[in-house]
This record gives structure tokens, C-alpha cells and sequence, in this order.
């Protein structure tokens, strides 16, 4: 019964917003056994800027050279990872920080050069594709009454560390732990249509017509892929939520993903929309 709990870096990104997320996930813990994964996000990309260079994205991945990988662990695992951790134990829980080496719980293989929804051939470099099977570590904590707190660093077989990104890295290990929910908490309310609303429901079926037709993009990308390979493989209370003051992500606003047999939705709120009223973006946002 155990939760993955995605938090986005951009929930991270100071003081107070790492203390609004520690009380969240305190709660949260305290109503199912949690696993949190987190990112950088902004903060990775001002850490490369302050070392003179530049963040590179394609379809919401990083792409990571050695200059980066640096500026990645320096900030996921030295900083970011360190301070989360803290301020769950000052919200009353009980954390235990880790990278994907640890345990080696992110084993990963060297993610091959990606095709774009553009079509063009991107090399991502030193980013990981998690491929490990082996979860104890993880289920050992959660079993102790800890809540493991993953910064996405994934590690190769030779020892190598890889960039992941951390949308990937959970819905992996909701697979191999296993997980019966996956929670990813970020900056926007869930999936959003051509018009900025909030669709509260989706069909995993209607991924691939989204990411075609750019009305998801940029990091969405890699957050929708993510979550439809769990469900595939048998995770099937998804969910992506906003996670900005939530103080409990379990009902924070979002999407919640179903299978491709669920009825329409029936929600009338004002400022969401159904599936039938998806459409493709004129322009890419």
C-alpha cells in the first residue's frame, strides 16, 4: 500500500516552499506508507548559469554533459536533497535522504538518443533510463516508519552516475517497489487543455493525441510519458496535481489519469475541462 510521492523542484525552491512540502508530506505519511521522490528543476538551471553555462532541454529532459551532471548532484543531493530532509524531520517525520546510488535503487543504463515529437534525433549524454528491479532498500525505510527522500540520481552499472529525470524515476520505482498510487506534485494544476484549463480526468489512451498535437509539451512531455508506462505496468491510481501551499496532495487539484474505458467526465466546475473538449494548440506554449 505503499505511496510514490513526486515532488516537482519547483516546490523546492526556498525556505518557506520547502516547509509548506515537508508539512504536506508529513501528512501524507501519516495515512500510507510514503516513498518521496524529488527534483531540481530552476535550481540546477541557476547553478549552471552561475558556472558560466547554459541549461539544454528537449521534450522536458535535460540534456547532460559533465558540467552539468556536476551542477545536478551538487544541487539534488547536496543542497536541495539535505534541506527537504531537515525540514521533515522538524515537521515531526522521520526522513531519510538518498540518491538512486543508494542501494543502487536508481540503477539505470545509458538512455539512447531520443526521437523528438519533432522528429529529430536528440543525444541526451549522461542521463539514465532506470532499469533496476531491486527495491529493498526502499521497502526496508518505509517498513522501519521512515520516508525515504530520493533526489533523481540514477547510477550505471560501472558506478557512473546518470542524470533521471525525476518524473521517470518515480513512476519506475511505483513499478518495482510496488506502489498502488503515484502522486506527481508541481507548479501547475494537473494536465492542462489548449485553453489552460485543468482536465480532471484522463484517458491513457489520449496521451499519444496530446503530445502529437503540442497541447502537451516542454515538461509535461516527459511527466505524461512517465505516468503511462506505470500504468501499463500495473500503477493505476495516477494522479497529477498541484502541489504550490498544498497541504494535502492526495486532494490537491489535478489530473487524474484512467483507464481508456472510464466514462466522460461529468465535472461542470468553471475553469476545468472534459476529454471531449481536448484540442490541439494552435501555437506550442
Amino acid at each position: 500500500m505503499i505511496t510514490i510521492l513526486k515532488l516537482g523542484g519547483e516546490l523546492l525552491e526556498d525556505s518557506a516552499a520547502v516547509r509548506s512540502a515537508a508539512a504536506a508530506v508529513v501528512s501524507l505519511a501519516a495515512v500510507t506508507p510514503l516513498v518521496v521522490v524529488h527534483g531540481g528543476g530552476r535550481a540546477i538551471d541557476a547553478e549552471l548559469r552561475a558556472r558560466g553555462e547554459s541549461p539544454r532541454f528537449v521534450d522536458g529532459l535535460r540534456i547532460t554533459d559533465e558540467a552539468a551532471l556536476d551542477a545536478v548532484v551538487s544541487v539534488l543531493a547536496g543542497r536541495t536533497n539535505t534541506r527537504l530532509v531537515a525540514a521533515i524531520g522538524a515537521a515531526g517525520g522521520r526522513a531519510v535522504g538518498l540518491t538512486g546510488a543508494d542501494g543502487r535503487i536508481g540503477l539505470s543504463r545509458r538512455a539512447a538518443p531520443l526521437r523528438t515529437i519533432s522528429g529529430e534525433l536528440a543525444y541526451l549524454g549522461l542521463v539514465g533510463e532506470p532499469d533496476g528491479t531491486d527495491a529493498t532498500l526502499l521497502t526496508d525505510l518505509v517498513a522501519a516508519g521512515c520516508v525515504p527522500v530520493v533526489a533523481s540520481i540514477g547510477v550505471d552499472r560501472d558506478g557512473v552516475l546518470l542524470n533521471v529525470n525525476a518524473d521517470v524515476l518515480a513512476a519506475h520505482l511505483a513499478v518495482i517497489v510496488p506502489a498502488t498510487r503515484l502522486i506527481v506534485a508541481g507548479g501547475t494544476p494537473g494536465v492542462l487543455d489548449a485553453e489552460g484549463r485543468t482536465i480532471p480526468e484522463l484517458r491513457v489512451d489520449a496521451v499519444d493525441e496530446m503530445l502529437a498535437s503540442g497541447v502537451a509539451h516542454s515538461g509535461m512531455v516527459a511527466k505524461l510519458g512517465a505516468c503511462r508506462l506505470a500504468f501499463a505496468s500495473g500503477v493505476t491510481d495516477i494522479s497529477i496535481v498541484s502541489g504550490r501551499a498544498a497541504s494535502d496532495f492526495a486532494t490537491a487539484p489535478g489530473t487524474r489519469l484512467r483507464s481508456s474505458s472510464f466514462g466522460s467526465s461529468s465535472s461542470g466546475e468553471a475553469g476545468s475541462s472534459s476529454l471531449a473538449e481536448i484540442k490541439p494548440a494552435e501555437t506550442r506554449r
